[in-house]
């Protein structure tokens, strides 16, 4: 059943907003010339953090020092001419309102256009329910929490991974089919949840997720508590069952994303685990200013992406996603793909990416039912839900629509939709249509 939506809501919100961001301006308009020259200064200081960012990640030595020194100085001068101009609290106050009135647009259109839940089934309790536990996941999430126990209380045979070598995980999930597993289930990390995942499919079986990774990715978006690992076993025995959407990248399957170009690139390091920072900005210059790694094309349907410096590929698109923070997935049964492409040639256009966020024009955000990744060499490092592969080019990315069956507790804290963050591009004339009680357009598509 859809969720009733109360038009008065959405209508009010809009109302809201728009009476933010007219306060704003008004703020900014009593305070005169020297208002409006801290304003100027804000974009000025916004384009110049951007700018020092780009030098400090693709420079290196004395450049990457007078980057990261631009980066940090812009915003503080800001700040120190607000406060020599005596504008500094209305300068905030203005800021204030404009952010709520940003967040009123947008919970407008969410209240609007609320998302749907996916469908669940009812279905019996699996009788012969296998886990397989990795015990250093997630710091030990797996004995910090007792899983072993109380997954075993609930009548599940736990196989518990050797973390002193690398082991078969989908031949150990296929063993545990061949002697009678009714459902399959993992502790663990997205990139092993993916392997055992592709073996309940292809079986047909329930797969189950527990909550012991580090990010724990695939779980957020299927609503389960990733604080509590536990909670993730009551679906043993009280559960309801969903069918989700399989991503495939060659002949391999991921639940969350594939990622090429220079974070792929990153990840092969062997010093990545342990230094992830300084393995990334000691590979970064070279990768950014195309000195080193291989020129990709992506082609999405009937899109094309032109030598991305980085490309996703996602398990169905993220909500607003943003190259720094992805959010989460509203759907996973969607059918298609997300893909995100990012090209920036210098400090402008990294200005202009944090100027104008989505709408910045070495910024790609589409959907699609296929994604065909060529490049200029006949092998590519390619990251699978964070694992680091490398795959034979051309290298191509599909969905298996409803492949999965993922057997989730009844009650699950992030499975309410209107909790999630929805994927609505902020237009202001959608937010006016809103106010004035019409209907906001629905445009989709990509760009």
């Amino acid at each position: 059943m859809g969720e009733v939506v109360d038009g008065r809501r959405p209508r009010r919100l809009a109302r809201l907003a728009l009476l933010c961001a007219l306060a704003a301006v008004a703020v900014i308009a009593f305070t005169g010339p020297h208002g409006l020259l801290v304003l100027l200064a804000q974009f000025v200081g916004l384009a110049l953090m951007a700018a020092g960012a780009w030098w400090a990640i693709t420079r290196r030595a004395l450049l990457r020092i007078a980057g990261a020194a631009l980066a940090v100085s812009a915003p503080v001068a800001v700040i120190v001419l607000a406060y020599a101009a005596e504008v500094l609290l209305f300068a905030a106050i203005g800021l204030a309102l404009w952010l709520a009135g940003l967040a009123c647009a947008r919970a407008a259109l969410r209240a609007a256009r609320p998302p749907r839940p996916m469908p669940v089934r009812e279905v019996p309790p699996p009788r012969r329910p296998v886990l397989i536990m990795n015990p250093s996941s997630g710091g030990g999430k797996v004995e910090r929490f007792d899983l072993v126990r109380r997954a075993e209380d609930l009548g599940a045979r736990v196989v518990l991974l050797d973390t002193s070598g690398r082991q078969d995980v989908a031949e150990l999930a296929r063993r545990a089919v061949t002697e009678g597993a009714d459902l399959l289930g993992v502790a663990g990390g997205d990139g092993t949840q993916a392997l055992v995942a592709a073996v309940a499919a292809e079986h047909d079986l329930p797969f189950l997720v527990v909550s012991a990774g580090t990010r724990n990715h695939f779980a957020m978006d299927l609503g389960l508590d990733r604080a509590d690992p536990a909670s993730c076993l009551d679906a043993l025995r009280d559960g309801v069952e969903l069918a989700v959407d399989l991503g495939r990248v060659g002949d391999r399957t991921f639940v969350n994303t594939v990622s090429f170009g220079a974070y792929a690139q990153i990840v092969q390091s062997p010093q990545y685990r342990d230094a992830k920072t300084a393995t990334a900005l000691d590979t970064l210059p070279d990768l950014l200013l195309g000195e080193s790694g291989a020129k990709l094309t992506a082609r999405a349907d009937d899109h094309r992406i032109d030598a991305p410096q980085a490309l996703l590929v996602s398990n169905n698109p993220y909500a607003a996603p943003d190259p720094v923070d992805l959010g989460r997935r509203p759907r996973l049964d969607g059918g298609v793909l997300g893909v995100l492409g990012i090209r920036v040639d210098g400090a402008a256009q990294a200005a202009e990416l944090v100027l104008r966020g989505d709408r910045a024009a070495g910024l790609r955000l589409l959907s699609a039912r296929r994604v065909t990744v060529e490049a200029d060499v006949p092998e590519i490092p390619v990251a699978v839900d964070g694992e680091a592969l490398t795959l034979p080019t051309p290298v191509i990315c599909t969905l298996l629509h409803r492949a999965l069956r993922v057997r989730v507790p009844r009650d699950r804290p992030g499975a309410n939709p209107a909790q999630q963050a929805h994927a609505h591009r902020l237009d202001w004339r959608d937010v006016a249509r809103l106010a004035l009680g019409r209907t906001a357009s629905s445009r989709t598509g990509g760009r």
